[in-house]
């Protein structure tokens, strides 16, 4: 609410939203409430 640009930059429309950013770019997100397994998950194919 407080840098509505970062968001709009970003294509966030709901919260959470969880980027996964290496070399500096977005490769993947969450969004929405998520069990532990889909974090854990995400990070394992993005390492």
């Amino acid at each position: 609410d407080h840098n509505p640009q970062i968001s709009m930059n970003y294509g966030i429309t709901s919260i959470p939203a969880i980027l996964f950013v290496k070399g500096g770019q977005v490769v993947d997100k969450l969004v929405g409430a998520q069990p532990k397994a889909n974090f854990l998950k995400k990070i394992e194919q993005h390492k």
